[in-house]
Parts: C-alpha cells; structure tokens; sequence
C-alpha cells in the first residue's frame, strides 16, 4: 500500500507522468491487439519488440507532446465551454494533428532501425491517408475532452480513446507502401 500511496503522491506532484504512464501503457496494448486482430497472433508469436517502441514512443513522445499542448491550449483558451472546445479541437487538427502524425511514423520508423531516409519515406506514404482518418475521429473527441473533462483528467480520457486510434495507426505503419496504394485503389473503385 506504501508504493500505491507513494506513485499517488507523485503522480499528483508531477502532473505529466500520469499520461507518461498511462500512454507507455495503452500504446503498447494497442499494438498487440492489432496484431491480434490483423495478424492472429498468439501471445507466443507476438512482436514484443514492437510493443516495447509503442510503450517507449506513447510514454515519452505522445504524453509529453499532448501534455504540453493540453496546457498550452488550456493558456490560450482558459474558459470551458462548447467554443471555445470547438476552436480547441479544430486548431488541433491543424497544428498538433499533422506534426504528432508526422512525428509517429518518423519516429516508429527510425526507432526500429530503418535510418533516416526510410523514415521519411514513411510520413510521406502514410501522413494523408492517416491524417484524412484523424479529421474524422478527433475534432470530436477533443470537443468533448475540452467540454466536459476536467482539465487534469484529460490526457489520460485522451489516451482511453486514443487506443482505437492507435490500433489504426500501428494498423498503417505495418502496412508496405504497396499495400497502401492497393487500399486507396480500393477505395476509388
């Protein structure tokens, strides 16, 4: 009960860690479930490797990054109401939408080893058709996080929903560029 009390402390001490553990938690997760789910893996076949860069990726670079912008957003447009959460969101979706995108798969890419080069290949394969998703699914999100969540409680309801999201994400960058072109053909027909 000591450790639990003393983890409360600090959690509430330093604000940021809370997302840091909570995304160095659910990224990972998501990344084995789309494994799961586009794979059919076992827990023996699992790519362990791979969550472990999604728990260092989501702790390190999502928390802090969303951390900051929460409270950056927060400064800008301190009152609480329906538009101020709508100029939140869609400002979002223009500023720290494509460079938290941008950010991933470089990031993911250069993590595994694949250099600088092959990782921005993968922004610029993978940026628009994931980005053209995020405008969907965020500006709704972020509407209700800055409505109606308590401002200390808002990374992690952004991270809970950003589960789903991010079993997408690990979705498009397991994807070979070829198989992107195949979906989009798809898709146009």
């Amino acid at each position: 009960m000591a450790v639990m009390s003393s983890l409360k402390i600090f959690v509430q001490k330093y604000p940021i860690t809370r997302g840091m553990i909570t995304y160095a938690t659910m990224w990972p997760v998501s990344s084995l479930i789309q494994q799961t789910l586009i794979e059919g893996k076992n827990y023996k076949n699992y790519d362990y490797w791979s969550a472990a860069r999604f728990s260092f990726y989501g702790g390190m670079c999502v928390a802090t990054s969303l951390y900051g912008w929460i409270r950056l957003s927060s400064v800008i447009w301190p009152k609480n109401n329906f538009k101020t959460a709508i100029t939140k969101a869609l400002v979002e979706q223009v500023t720290y939408g494509p460079v938290g995108l941008s950010m991933f798969f470089f990031g993911m890419t250069f993590l595994e080893g694949r250099g600088i080069q092959k990782s921005v290949d993968e922004v610029k394969d993978k940026f628009w058709p994931s980005y053209k998703v995020a405008i969907c699914v965020w500006p709704v999100v972020q509407t209700i996080n800055f409505t109606f969540i308590k401002e200390s409680n808002r990374v992690p309801f952004v991270s809970m929903c950003s589960m789903l999201y991010t079993i997408f994400l690990a979705h498009m960058h397991s994807l070979k560029p070829e198989d992107l072109i195949m979906n989009q053909e798809l898709l146009l027909a």
